[in-house]
């Protein structure tokens, strides 16, 4: 059914596909976490309440979030072409991947830090630690088996941003799937695709959730 130049070019979009979520992840987390914490801090019932802050943040957050991917992908080519010379291939794809990405990043983190028990950072403050005290020895180390389930969740969406992107030439299984299952009507090359982007999404969801139970105090 498959030879071998067929079997090389999956083998291909394999790792590429791999490069492209984990290092869109990667990024999307460098401008995501202290967003994150950002949000966190700066609300009215946080350990430094800003509100004009956090409205602003919300706002540029939300906004980001509501546009689809496609269109996004779309709109900022010219910020693509600028930062990486060019608009196709997997290394042009991480750059809208990281811009959609990061705004959910920063809202998954803000949801776990929101979780830490209000009586550990009140215990906390009672002691004398200041915001930045508190934010990395408190709040990141209590939430952390939230921030890994919310990591394993951020790394399967990017990875089904990444196969979209396969329209516009992004590179990856995505591409393969469209090039040959749609366009040239191979459905088996189709199904194919797809079964390797299920078989990576669960094993993403999987390193990450035994992750996130070994770095849980509360079952050991």
């Amino acid at each position: 059914m498959f030879d071998r130049g067929m079997l090389e070019l999956l083998g291909k979009g394999i790792f590429e596909t791999l490069y492209m979520t984990i290092a869109s992840t990667a990024l999307a987390y460098v401008f995501g976490l202290p967003l994150g914490v950002l949000l966190c801090v700066t609300d009215n019932n946080g350990v430094y309440p800003i509100p004009a802050v956090n409205k602003l943040l919300g706002f540029i957050i939300n906004f980001l979030r509501s546009v689809p991917f496609l269109i996004l992908l779309v709109f900022i080519l010219p910020l693509t072409r600028a930062i990486v010379g060019t608009t196709i291939g997997s290394t042009a794809t991480i750059v809208p991947l990281v811009v959609a990405a990061s705004p959910f990043v920063a809202r998954m983190v803000e949801s776990s830090l929101k979780e830490v028990d209000s009586g550990v950072i009140e215990a906390a403050q009672s002691m004398g630690s200041s915001t930045f005290q508190i934010i990395y020895k408190v709040l990141i180390p209590e939430a952390k088996p939230s921030l890994i389930i919310g990591a394993a969740i951020a790394i399967t969406t990017i990875l089904g941003h990444s196969a979209m992107a396969g329209f516009v030439g992004g590179g990856g299984l995505g591409t393969i799937a469209v090039n040959y299952g749609y366009y040239r009507y191979q459905r088996d090359v189709m199904a194919v695709t797809v079964i390797l982007l299920v078989i990576i999404v669960q094993i993403f969801q999987e390193i990450g959730m035994r992750i996130a139970r070994h770095s849980d105090k509360r079952i050991r």
